[in-house]
């Protein structure tokens, strides 16, 4: 009996180090967004001296895998990849089973994690496990080639040498130029991303995409701006007495000068400068347009205490919506003083303070909440409105400027019917409002001008970089300036 359970002890020891060796038995995910790639390849390879299988996987419903092959060859390997799917934000920890033919017992995977945000509207994009075309995730978010292509809007033929900027969070990620094929292949993050193309002689074009392992290849249509197109010279020539004897003319070689292309700019502030912006209603005194565009000097400026009611509701996920709210927000962000106040309340099936006031010198803080917004679920513009005339009072300057500014892409169209009475009251209190418009449509523009009418504000339309860049920063200097000279 002692000779048997000496002998199964060391059966059990001689199995429990097989012929197949794991590259890994564990990994942490970090912190997933609700669009991180979620998973990991465990690579097995066979270090002995005869065929081995993958025999099966136990699991839990929360995690799925693929694999490249059962068989494992001699000098060989497979790969199993899995893929976690958590249900609910916070940490989580699954325990993977792997059996194969060379040991008795399983072998265990540890997968750890932090899900800090789940999609709002509810929806999973990544509930199956990726194929083995894709590169793996596992923490690394620059896992894919994405290529970007320009080409003539009416020709369709690659333009080479055009400026390409990729933003993502409202931030440049990198500035390329497009080859002789008018591509650029680089590595990206998957996510929500805005692409700004320029080339000499056509118009600069604009778009929002999501981009991941099988969204990688974007195609920017450019148009051609017409005053670049120089017409062809009309050579008159008598016509000869005799054509049968006379030579042809020598080919006359027409020299037309034109101004040489400008060196591509690689700073996307410098390119969108040259862009006229979209018109704002807001109404300046000659002193006020007689300022350098960026002067926001304590001479010249009052401070501001201003809270932004951000929509981020699914309506918002259009990339090119959420992207240009991001990149107007980190503008204004960078031209912000210390005396200034910022306050972010977002608002889509509730509204939430994501950052109470903060002094405009904290800029790193503030960017750091605008990183991290996403969209999803309905529209609660009231609620929003309310949260933010509340987070604006408790801040309120004396001495300075106070207003509420709400970025949305449309109508306030859900639990807002009595919006009008917040903005109404707090105007008197010395509270004003002001409405920012992300591509909204025509027919919302009418109650946006009217809401922000009846807060003493102005419309701010947004529909491209260039007014992202621009309209927001001169309607929060108008306001410090128009208060400064009362």
């Amino acid at each position: 009996m002692k000779q048997l359970i000496l002998f199964l002890s060391i059966f059990t020891a001689l199995s429990s180090f097989g012929q197949v060796s794991f590259n890994t038995t564990s990994h942490d995910f970090g912190d997933l967004e609700p669009y991180s790639a979620r998973y990991v390849d465990i690579k097995l390879s066979n270090v002995g001296q005869k065929q081995e299988w993958l025999l099966t996987v136990k699991k839990t419903v929360e995690v799925t895998y693929i694999v490249s092959k059962s068989i494992i060859e001699r000098d060989s390997s497979i790969i199993i990849r899995l893929h976690v799917n958590p249900p609910k934000k916070g940490r989580f920890v699954y325990t993977v089973e792997v059996f194969t033919s060379d040991r008795a017992e399983a072998t265990k995977i540890k997968l750890t994690g932090n899900m800090s945000e789940l999609p709002q509207d509810g929806s999973n994009m990544f509930t199956q496990c990726p194929n083995f075309s894709d590169r793996p995730g596992g923490g690394n978010p620059n896992g894919f080639d994405l290529t970007v292509v320009t080409i003539d809007k009416e020709s369709k033929e690659p333009l080479s040498k055009s400026n390409v900027t990729l933003l993502q969070n409202g931030e440049a990620v990198w500035v390329k130029s497009t080859d002789k094929k008018g591509k650029i292949v680089k590595s990206a993050t998957l996510g929500l991303s805005y692409f700004y193309a320029s080339h000499e002689g056509y118009y600069p074009a604009e778009l929002g995409a999501y981009i991941n392992f099988k969204r990688n290849y974007i195609v920017v249509e450019l148009d051609r701006d017409p005053k670049f197109d120089v017409p062809e010279e009309i050579v008159v020539v008598d016509p000869p007495i005799d054509i049968a004897v006379v030579d042809p003319p020598e080919e006359i070689e027409i020299i037309i000068e034109i101004d040489k292309p400008k060196e591509v700019e690689t700073h996307l502030e410098e390119e969108l400068a040259k862009i006229e912006e979209t018109s704002i209603s807001t109404e300046t005194p000659p002193e006020f347009n007689q300022l350098d565009p960026e002067d926001f000097d304590v001479s010249n400026f009052k401070p501001i205490n201003v809270v932004f009611v951000l929509d981020v509701s699914s309506s918002m996920s259009q990339a090119d919506k959420m992207e240009l709210m991001k990149y107007s927000l980190y503008q204004l962000t960078d031209m912000l003083r210390p005396q200034d106040q910022i306050g972010i309340v977002t608002y889509s099936s509730n509204a939430t303070v994501l950052l109470k006031s903060t002094s405009g010198e904290e800029k790193e803080a503030i960017k750091e909440v605008v990183r991290k917004l996403r969209p999803g679920g309905f529209t609660s513009g009231g609620a929003g409105i309310k949260a933010g005339y509340k987070l604006a009072d408790k801040a309120f300057l004396a001495d300075g400027v106070n207003h509420v500014i709400i970025i949305t892409d449309g109508a306030f169209n859900r639990n807002s019917d009595d919006y009008k009475k917040s903005v109404k009251k707090y105007k008197k209190k010395g509270i004003n409002f002001s409405v920012v418009g992300i591509q909204n449509k025509e027919k919302d523009e009418v109650e946006m001008r009217e809401a922000a009418d009846l807060g003493g504000g102005n419309y701010i339309p947004i529909f491209k970089l260039a007014d992202a860049q621009h309209n927001l920063k001169q309607e929060i200097r108008a306001l410090a300036f128009k208060h400064s000279v009362h």
